[in-house]
């Protein structure tokens, strides 16, 4: 496995720094790839700015990745349905005469909740909380940062504890491959210990029902309750206002239908076509291909119910439709860019580099934290929770039978770690889809989140210290 040493960080170093200085993130991305390539190519920059651009096209034509940026685009289709069907006001307005919603704590709540459920793809579960909750937080006056946090902080961490989806999958596939018994027995054994997950999802509810704001987080509601202001002045939202600010012309109907029935379609749709492309097995089905399919049918559905009631027209839905493809143009952008950016720290070895270098002498009980504290780092600098675990994994099982340590408890850190990164590392696409559900710019996102989650990772350090010596 080849690496290019300590010359693989500069990259995501450049990339991360720039963009939580400029918040530019569109530049910051491209950075990367671009000084990933002309390090690759003996330093020559037109030679690597050549390479760049055909593993960028490679990249975004494969066809799983090519697959995630229409549904990315597509649900932009969605966003405008509802809100040009008036289903987004109804379905608000139904929310207010069913008194569920009586505080800015229970407005927080549903969005919680309604992330947890969907667990079978995390960028499709983020897009649909997001769909369902931003208008009651925006209605609440309560942050788009907070939203974003809420849902980032939900998402990955509960891909992992609740392993019915392809996550579960790809990490038993691992496991096998490294010659595990009983590799989902292995899997679920260490969930429990997983310590950074479920301090994620538990810092994410106590911050809900205290609203404990911290930080960046703090001036944030600052704004929105004392300015009025649901983003910063001169914030960049990952969603075109256009698409956002859409609303249903006067003669329209608003009927809360209009938004969960495409909403429910698409969230049904999903463990199907899971079912059907894996054979059965719902484990080994498509991702990619559940969630495009998952929309597609979402907005026939949505397409046909607006004609029968006589809201839209073929020219109407049409519009709409191009409309959101538009307004979601950002977000594609920025994950072609994180597509180019996960075939480039592949090639150039960053992950491997680390894991290399954390390779000594170490008291045994040590070791899990190590392993912890060596994922969220590889997690952060490349953006890829799965790419860590496809690292560390193989690294973990063969010290668990080396050494005294206690190998559920390894494997969680390795998992914990790569989850951490998954969750705040401005450039992973569970991340940037976050921003994009809710309507936040990308940067403040990032900025407002990590105070909590790198709390979370602070007293999970601590627990994987103490879980050491007392578990190995």
């Amino acid at each position: 496995m080849e690496t290019y040493g300590w010359l693989s960080l500069i990259p995501p170093i450049v990339a991360i720094g720039l963009a939580l200085k400029t918040k530019q993130v569109y530049l910051s991305l491209g950075l990367f790839i671009l000084i990933g390539w002309t390090i690759m190519s003996g330093m020559n920059p037109v030679t690597g700015l050549i390479k760049s651009v055909d593993v960028f096209l490679a990249a975004v034509t494969e066809p799983g990745n090519a697959r995630t940026l229409m549904f990315s685009a597509l649900i932009g289709a969605i966003i405008t349905f509802t809100q040009a069907s008036g289903g987004m006001e109804g379905f608000v307005n139904w929310i207010d005469k069913s008194r569920l919603v009586k505080s800015k704590r229970s407005v927080g709540l549903i969005a919680g909740l309604v992330s947890m459920s969907v667990f079978l793809e995390s960028n499709f579960g983020l897009l649909v909380s997001g769909s369902v909750a931003r208008p009651l937080f925006d209605k609440a006056k309560i942050s788009r940062e907070k939203l974003a946090y809420i849902l980032d902080a939900t998402c990955a961490p509960k891909q992992l504890l609740i392993p019915i989806n392809a996550w579960g999958a790809y990490i038993v596939g691992i496991l096998m491959t490294q010659g595990v018994d009983e590799p989902v027995k292995f899997l679920l054994s260490s969930l429990p210990l997983n310590f950074y997950s479920i301090i994620a999802l538990l810092m994410a509810f106590f911050v809900i029902v205290t609203n404990w704001n911290i930080g960046p987080m703090k001036e944030a509601e600052r704004r929105v309750s004392e300015d009025g202001l649901l983003l910063r002045p001169g914030a960049e939202p990952m969603i075109s206002d256009e698409v956002t600010t859409l609303t249903a012309p006067d003669d329209v109907p608003r009927r809360a239908i209009n938004m969960l029935a495409p909403i429910i379609t698409m969230v049904a749709t999903v463990p199907i076509v899971l079912w059907l492309t894996g054979d059965g097995d719902i484990l080994a089905g498509s991702g990619s291909q559940a969630v495009l399919w998952g929309v597609i049918v979402g907005l026939i559905v949505g397409s046909v119910l607006y004609a029968f009631q006589g809201i839209m027209g073929v020219k109407e839905l049409t519009e709409y439709t191009l409309k959101g493809i538009q307004g979601l143009t950002p977000v594609v952008i920025v994950l072609a860019l994180a597509f180019g950016i996960s075939a480039t720290q592949k090639e150039l070895g960053t992950g491997i580099f680390l894991a290399q270098a954390a390779q000594s002498t170490i008291n045994p009980g040590f070791i899990p934290a190590i392993i912890f504290i060596l994922a969220c780092i590889m997690a952060f600098s490349t953006g890829t929770s799965w790419g860590t675990f496809a690292i560390m994994i193989p690294i973990v099982i063969p010290m668990t039978n080396l050494l005294d340590i206690h190998p559920a408890l390894t494997l969680a850190a390795a998992l914990g770690g790569g989850i951490f990164g998954d969750h705040c590392s401005p450039i992973s696409d569970s991340t940037i889809v976050a921003s994009m559900a809710s309507a936040s710019d990308h940067i403040d996102h990032v900025r407002t989140q990590l105070p909590y989650a790198m709390t979370a990772a602070g007293i999970s350090l601590v627990l994987f210290v103490i879980a050491g010596f007392t578990l190995g």
